[in-house]
């Protein structure tokens, strides 16, 4: 497991238990959405001062873990 996880956690009384990261209540969603639009590490370390370079990377991280477990629906045919 990459350790960076160890920066993220899922506590059913915080944030109705979505992945945040840990001792905040700043969804890894979230972070994950500003990066797919296109805003920099550097962006979001601005508008969130209180996170460090560890806890986008451990978003990303987690994204990428989560992505070996669940699949989406995507439009197109598929690679089959």
């Amino acid at each position: 497991m990459d350790p960076l996880l160890n920066r993220i956690s899922a506590d059913p009384n915080v944030c109705f238990g979505k992945p945040c990261i840990r001792g905040t209540r700043i969804w890894v969603s979230l972070l994950l959405d500003f990066l797919a639009s296109g805003s920099s590490i550097e962006e979001i370390l601005a508008e969130y001062p209180q996170l460090t370079r560890d806890d986008i990377l451990a978003a990303i991280a987690y994204g990428a873990e989560m992505s070996r477990e669940r699949f989406v629906d995507l439009p197109g045919k598929s690679a089959a």
